[in-house]
């Protein structure tokens, strides 16, 4: 069962949909009007892509909700392609790659296929390949991935 809606854990629901909500919304940034990404992609809020549009404004209160409901999501959407349990920090990782690069990404990548085999330390590591937009190395990536990957070595 997702952790956003309702699972026991060591840090309980409410803990982990906080912890997420900080850690992706750090690292997303927020943006109160649409705009273009690095790529060309119309977006808004925490990183927000789908259903965004040249001209559109949120208030805050709209752009958290935007984040917690996507983030339900794409959790429910990686936990299909995920065979074991997780930690709470390798979950959150996975939850912050899976927000970032999309469920497809995230089914097929490396990462999921070492954790499903049980290599959470190759799963973790795994995380780091995803550096690029529209091909490019871009140095927000690097970073973000390097907190993700020490997250999910904290789990571990």
């Amino acid at each position: 069962m997702p952790l956003l809606a309702t699972r026991r854990s060591r840090l309980g629901a409410a803990g982990f949909a906080a912890l997420m909500v900080s850690f992706v919304g750090a690292w997303e940034g927020l943006r109160l009007t649409s705009y273009p990404d690095v790529v060309g992609v119309w977006t808004a809020c925490y990183g927000e892509t789908h259903g965004i549009r040249p001209g559109q404004r949120f208030s805050k209160a709209e752009c958290d909700a935007r984040l917690i409901d996507s983030l339900k999501t794409h959790e429910r959407g990686m936990l299909r392609c995920l065979t074991r349990p997780l930690p709470d920090e390798v979950h959150g990782a996975f939850l912050s790659l899976t927000y970032n690069i999309g469920v497809g990404a995230f089914c097929k990548s490396t990462a999921a296929r070492l954790a499903n085999a049980g290599d959470l330390k190759g799963a973790c590591a795994a995380i780091q390949r995803f550096n690029k937009a529209g091909g490019v190395v871009w140095k927000g990536l690097v970073r973000r991935r390097a907190a993700e990957y020490d997250l999910c070595m904290k789990g571990l």
